[in-house]
This record gives structure tokens, C-alpha cells and sequence, in this order.
């Protein structure tokens, strides 16, 4: 028999996928390299320009880790200025993919075949790849079982109580990694930047309208 609290957080996810539709993961999820250049692209930037930068780097570029090692700087940073930072980004893309030619021999198949702390210790160990970026290329390009905490999902899951209100990164990851199962990881991660997104947002949520304010212990409803 389930707990009670098993019960709210299977219900909250049952709630969160009829409200929000999940999508299939996007085409380039079939190749790491490009999950991981587009993920480093998205840092600190909104989704519409995410989408646009990367467009117009892969429209000027091949985006392989051979091309990029060797691209011209001024051309990628081009590229990416509708991106937010785009200067770092385009110098850690150019270190990140001469690193993967040097030590990888140009690919990152090893996501599929290496343990899954191993596989995520490498890829944290390139330049400018966090634990977020890592989780994101682990679960869509991997299908591996790991659940990327982006500012969305840390916001939705400690207001619903899931976590720790003081959890970090990993806190927040290994909580509700234990509170879901793995095939539903992905579910977990999309509809939560979905729901932060329409209605838990940072300064103002709208606790009127959510489609799970009845089970939030900040809502009033």
C-alpha cells in the first residue's frame, strides 16, 4: 500500500504529464556532440535564442568536434551572439571540441557503453561542462537513467516539497531520482520546466491557475 506522500508525488506527475504533453526528444538528441554544443549554447539564455544560435552556427558550420576545434573563433562567436555570452561559449566550444578530437578521438560514444558515474565524470571533466550540461547528454543522447536540475526543476521540486528547500545540485537530483523510477526521468524533467515556465515562476506563481496547487504546500487553494 502506498504512503501518503508516494501517493501526492505520483499524483503530481500524473497531473504535470496531462497537463503538459510531453515532447519526443528533439532530432539531434541522436548525437551527443550536438546535445552537448546546443546545452553549453543554452546556459544563462532564454530557449528562443538557444534555438537561433544554434541554427545559425549549424547553418555556417558542421558541428563536429573536428570542425569546431578547428573553426575560427570570430566566425562562432558570430554565430552565437545572439546568444547570451557568447564569447566564453565560443572559446569553451573550441576547447571543448579539440579536447574531445585529442582525448576521445572525436566522438562521445562512451556514454552508451562505460558506467553511468564514470560516463558522467568524464564529461564533467571537459571544459565548461557541469553537472547539469552532463545529465542532459547522459539522458537525451544516453537514454541514460540520470535526471538534469535545471533552475526550473530546483524550483518546482523544492515548492512542492519533493527536496530540501537548502538542497544543491546533487541533493536535488539523487531526491527525486529516489522518488521516481528511471523510465520516468525524462517525464520528470520536462514537465517540470514546464510547469516552472507557465506557472511556478521565480517572482510571481500563479498558484490560481497550476493544475497541481492542491497538492503545494505554499498554495493557498
Amino acid at each position: 500500500m502506498q504512503s501518503q506522500e508516494t501517493e501526492r508525488t505520483t499524483e503530481i506527475l500524473r497531473i504535470l504529464k496531462r497537463s503538459f504533453p510531453v515532447p519526443e526528444p528533439p532530432v539531434l538528441a541522436g548525437d551527443p556532440f550536438k546535445v552537448l554544443v546546443r546545452t553549453i549554447i543554452s546556459q544563462s539564455t532564454a530557449e528562443t535564442n538557444t534555438r537561433r544560435a544554434y541554427e545559425n552556427l549549424s547553418r555556417r558550420l558542421s558541428v563536429t568536434p573536428e570542425v569546431l576545434a578547428e573553426a575560427d573563433i570570430k566566425m562562432v562567436e558570430d554565430a552565437l551572439r545572439v546568444a547570451g555570452l557568447y564569447r566564453n561559449k565560443s572559446r569553451t566550444m573550441v576547447e571543448v571540441s579539440s579536447l574531445i578530437v585529442k582525448e576521445f578521438n572525436g566522438s562521445l560514444d562512451f556514454i552508451h557503453s562505460l558506467p553511468l558515474d564514470e560516463a558522467r565524470q568524464k564529461l564533467m571533466g571537459l571544459p565548461g561542462v557541469g553537472p547539469k550540461t552532463a545529465d542532459i547528454v547522459l539522458l537525451f543522447s544516453g537514454k541514460r537513467p540520470t535526471l538534469p536540475i535545471d533552475t526550473h526543476v530546483a524550483r518546482v521540486a523544492k515548492r512542492l516539497g519533493l527536496v530540501p528547500s537548502k538542497a544543491g545540485y546533487e541533493g536535488i537530483r539523487g531526491g527525486l531520482q529516489s522518488l521516481y523510477q528511471p523510465d520516468e526521468y525524462y517525464n520528470v524533467h520536462m514537465v517540470f520546466i514546464a510547469l516552472g515556465r507557465r506557472f511556478c515562476k521565480a517572482l510571481k506563481p500563479n498558484h490560481v491557475s497550476c493544475p497541481v496547487a492542491r497538492l503545494c504546500p505554499l498554495s493557498e487553494i
